[in-house]
């Protein structure tokens, strides 16, 4: 049709002699004009697809689409944390990321970069459109689009640490190909401060405000070590802000905690019953490998490690420095029936000291798994006794027996799709930040430290806890308590850092703050060898040595091949 109409025109014109040049200048279907959307719509359109790339889905994306999404799940597999899991054949760029086998071109680095510069260019398209509107105040749009604009970029520099800064005016010129010198954290920086200005504090689901910027300037300051700007912004977050924690610590990981007053800055996922866009795709491989539902993929299991530390001295405190000289019981070479297929194996669960937090965290057997029941152990596990994975299985953001109507969608291939909300920032990171800074500052604080770590602990404590198949008892020997006092800075250090790691286990954080804190050859080393023992894995002779050129992944061959040789690649790579 749009053919004949063309050539009608040209026909008439030929006719007549009366029509100028642009007479074939029509707008592609289903398209807006930049003048269409000269308005307070158009902005808002551009916005929320600023907003919709938290994800990582979009159009024309490049590399690994499950590691384009925000949830940095897979970062988890390189840090003591977690595993690959799944079977070892299964994925195999992923498992030369957990191996330390990398190549520049693997598909997973490309992914999140695409993802992440596809978020910079949507912000940088609503910031170019704001300008040309001559009349209204969007000084809110304007200050979500730059703290979206200053999250994509943290995202970046944390991860690859050289990357180039795309401008609105390089957006405008179409001059993409930018350099890569060094770190852009000034203008993160200046993001994030010009966000303050601009956005409201109100709280409004799903959307940026003043609060939130505020916080992630902090966070930019404490990955840059500079402690005392660090701490003015994210104690005040802490103590004056809106923010509170959940008195449950597992609603910050279900359908019942979204948008709670602990969730500051979250990716916002629904489901359906249909084919759901909106779910959480780049999770979509970390269900059981069978189990309650018939989930696949059985990919992203904690490890012995991460279990480990959950262990308390009898007295409701971690064992900060010898977590690793006794082993949690797992039932890791086990299988979950006789040979009837009905008769479980025996198996007794670890009864020593544990922290509550575990069995919100980890799936282990004879614990109920999310409202399923017990957790039989191998039945649900997919992978075999010989591959690099061990007994355990997810738990966080993982549906709940009573939230699966609200909760489970579809993807492509029969997939999962979750729609439980990912928090990228949730309260209880503004405390543990805040106890780091008040902990590192030019003139430390560790009374005020104290008090933010054990207001984490506390939740920990007072929270309900994981019941036996009865319900009628804890489903462990759960024993928690607060620190008494910080004796001195280094303890202090050890024990904020140790607190991050029990709280935000499974959630994306642990290697990006190995690396800012400088310790992450030492501790992904030690661990291998560990992990290699605890469940007598010959594979583990697979492994490469974690270096220093692992604290930063690689720039993506496939960017640099077509920026024409103007990127240049991280060292060592």
């Amino acid at each position: 049709m749009k053919k004949k109409l063309i050539y009608s025109t040209i026909l008439t014109c030929m006719m007549l002699g009366a029509c100028s040049d642009d007479f074939t200048e029509i707008a592609p279907t289903g398209a807006l004009s930049d003048e269409a959307l000269q308005n307070a719509t158009g902005v808002d359109l551009k916005l929320t697809a600023a907003y919709s790339v938290l994800d990582g889905e979009r159009i024309n994306r490049q590399g690994e689409a499950v590691s384009a999404g925000g949830d940095n799940w897979w970062t988890d597999v390189i840090a003591d944390d977690a595993h690959r899991g799944s079977t070892d054949s299964d994925n195999t760029e992923l498992f030369q990321l957990e191996t330390l086998d990398w190549q520049t071109g693997n598909s997973w680095f490309l992914g999140r970069w695409s993802a992440l510069f596809g978020g910079v260019n949507r912000c940088n398209a609503v910031l170019e459109l704001i300008s040309q509107i001559p009349d209204g105040d969007f000084s809110q749009q304007r200050g979500e689009a730059l703290f979206l604009r200053g999250y994509y970029n943290f995202e970046l520099q944390k991860f690859y640490g050289n990357v180039p800064f795309i401008s609105v005016e390089n957006l405008t010129n179409k001059e993409f190909n930018q350099p890569n010198p060094g770190p852009i954290w000034a203008q993160i920086e200046a993001d994030f401060q010009e966000a303050m200005s601009l956005l409201s504090s109100d709280v409004v689901n799903g959307r940026a405000n003043s609060w939130i910027a505020e916080a992630f300037l902090g966070k930019a300051y404490l990955y840059q070590e500079k402690w005392d700007d660090a701490f003015t912004l994210l104690n005040n977050v802490a103590s004056e802000g809106p923010y509170s924690l959940n008195p449950e610590f597992v609603n910050n990981f279900n359908f019942a905690g979204e948008n709670s007053s602990e969730s500051m800055f979250a990716i916002q996922f629904v489901s359906d019953d249909g084919r759901s866009f909106n779910g959480n795709g780049a999770g979509t491989l970390n269900f059981p490998g069978g189990g309650p539902l018939g989930t696949c993929c059985g990919f992203y299991q904690p490890t012995q490690d991460l279990v480990n530390i959950y262990q308390t001295d009898g007295t409701g405190l971690p064992l900060l420095n010898n977590y690793y000289d006794t082993d949690v019981t797992s039932d890791y070479g086990l299988a979950s029936f006789e040979e009837d297929g009905e008769t479980p194996t025996d198996f007794t669960p670890f009864e020593g000291p544990l922290d509550p937090r575990l069995d919100y965290t980890v799936s282990r057997r004879g614990i109920d798994y999310n409202g399923f029941g017990l957790n039989p152990g191998k039945e649900w596990i997919r992978a075999g006794f010989t591959d690099i994975s061990g007994p355990y299985l997810p738990k966080k953001n993982i549906y709940q027996a009573d939230e699966v109507d609200a909760n489970r969608g579809t993807g492509g291939w029969g997939s999962d799709w979750s729609g439980i909300n990912y928090n990228v920032m949730r309260f209880a990171d503004v405390l543990l930040m805040a106890a780091e800074a008040a902990v590192e500052k030019s003139t430390p604080d560790l009374p005020l430290a104290l008090s933010y770590v054990n207001q984490v602990r506390e939740r920990a404590k007072s929270m309900s806890y994981v019941q036996n198949e009865a319900g009628d008892a804890a489903a462990a020997n759960y024993q928690i308590e607060p620190y008494g006092t910080f004796a001195t800075q280094e303890f202090a250090r050890d024990a904020v850092r140790f607190e991050r790691r029990l709280e935000f286990g499974m959630e994306g954080h642990r290697l990006f703050d190995l690396r800012r804190w400088g310790i992450a050859q030492e501790t992904i080393n030690a661990y291998i060898a560990r992990e290699a023992e605890d469940i007598s894995q010959s594979n583990y002779g697979r492994f490469g040595t974690y270096t220093e050129k692992f604290d930063l992944f690689p720039i993506p061959i496939n960017a640099i091949d077509q920026s024409g040789g103007v990127l240049t690649q991280n060292p060592g790579y």
